[in-house]
């Protein structure tokens, strides 16, 4: 009986010796590829933000910073070193605290009112519609609306004897109102605005998260006979409780630097009405910008991301306090 000789390595191909240690050699070199690949790639995408965010928002914050501290003009070669005197005159400048109160003042008119529609109007598409591309293309419309477009329309809507608001309050028996020349009609004015551009961008966002609850809470919540008010305050807001504190700081942000909309309001000006009823503190800042008055408003912008800064965060606490949602 035959016996199978025993099997003989292959041999190595013409011209490729085979060299001890090659193969172990190359296992190291692809697990080590494959760390750096793995602990480096996060870092390498989000460098191209910080250098972009260094260039563009880190130096000129800091550089914004050494301006507030001089006495900066356009007409001088020299700037002389005032140190903190900027900010000690800006603390004494009535025009500057009424800039922050008619920013405090149109902020909150617009962006509370702003979000329960918004939440609302999220809550109505969350529903089985027909037509719904249709509807979230409709609320998407305003935001992507030139401002300076909304504001002229508006301006015309809101004119004192021709303006078709007080022309349907005149049915109620309500005398013209003046819309740019009062503070209380020129907040409702210009929060009215804002409401209209981004009432719709904010009710996409919330929609976008209420679709991502589980409909099992829904329907558990019909079967015990929950009606829509008492699931939207049970389930849904406690659900979404991360994307309403999201776009809360993001509209208090937005609502601290209002700029276009009482710029282009009635008289045109940077002085925010002729009593300074409407001025916002972004309209003090580019006021001073415009007197080549750099130093000063330097300072103001400082003031204004410090006062972002403290509205953000207590915001942010308020809304993680809040740990039941509306109940």
């Amino acid at each position: 009986m035959a016996t199978r000789a025993p099997d003989r390595p292959a041999a190595a191909p013409p011209g490729r010796p085979v060299r001890a240690g090659h193969g172990p050699r190359r296992a190291l070199y692809r697990q080590w590829v494959h760390r750096l690949d793995t602990k480096g790639s996060p870092y390498a995408y989000v460098t191209p933000f910080f250098l972009l965010f260094s260039a563009f928002g880190l130096f000129p914050l800091a550089y914004t910073a050494w301006v507030s501290l001089h006495e900066w003009t356009l007409l001088e070669d020299e700037h002389e070193f005032v140190g903190l005197d900027n900010f000690s005159t800006l603390l004494a400048d009535d025009y500057f605290w009424n800039a922050t109160f008619n920013t405090l003042s149109i902020g909150v008119l617009s962006t509370v009112p702003q979000l329960v529609l918004a939440i609302w109007l999220a809550h109505l598409l969350n529903r089985p519609l027909r037509a719904q591309t249709l509807f979230r293309v409709t609320l998407l419309l305003p935001n992507v609306t030139s401002v300076v477009a909304v504001v002229v329309i508006f301006s015309q809507l809101f004119g004192r004897d021709f303006g078709l608001i007080n022309w349907v309050l005149s049915l109620a028996g309500v005398d013209p109102i003046a819309w740019n020349e009062g503070t209380a009609s020129s907040h409702a004015a210009i929060s009215v605005m804002i409401m209209w551009r981004w009432t719709g961008y904010n009710a996409l966002i919330f929609l976008a998260a209420m679709q991502a609850v589980p409909r099992e809470l829904y329907e558990a919540a019909t079967i015990d006979g929950a009606g829509e008010l008492t699931q939207l305050r049970r389930i849904t807001i406690p659900m979404i409780k991360p994307t309403i504190v999201f776009v809360v700081i993001t509209s208090t942000i937005g609502a601290m630097q209002i700029l276009a909309e009482p710029l282009l309001f009635g008289t045109y000006s940077v002085s925010g009405g002729p009593d300074r009823q409407y001025q916002t503190l972004a309209l003090f800042i580019y006021e001073n910008f415009t007197k080549l008055n750099f130093g000063y408003a330097s300072a103001i912008s400082w003031m204004m991301f410090l006062f972002i800064v403290l509205a953000a965060g207590v915001n942010y606490l308020l809304t993680r306090r809040t740990k039941g949602g509306l109940t």
